[in-house]
């Protein structure tokens, strides 16, 4: 399992593979997609599944955190320019 400090690479998501969205807590969609996933302990990234609490980094920088179905963005995967 990926913790923050060992984030797993996951690359770019690609469109051809299952992927769970990707969002910002402040979006204003977030709370409804939240109640919809509820209950969910696992988010997708290019067909891998991954628990909640697990982080990646998608990309080149992009740190998400799984969270009920839901990747939330939040931060960098870069330690020097979080």
């Amino acid at each position: 399992m990926a913790s923050k400090s060992t984030p797993s690479l996951v690359g770019a998501p690609d469109p051809e593979l299952k992927n769970s969205p990707i969002m910002e807590e402040t979006d204003e969609e977030f709370d409804g997609m939240a109640r919809e996933n509820d209950g969910l302990d696992t988010c997708f990234f290019n067909n891998e599944s991954f628990s909640n609490g697990e982080y990646v980094c998608s990309g080149s920088s992009e740190l998400l955190r799984c969270e009920s179905g839901v990747w939330i963005r939040v931060g960098a995967c870069d330690p020097d320019n979080p």
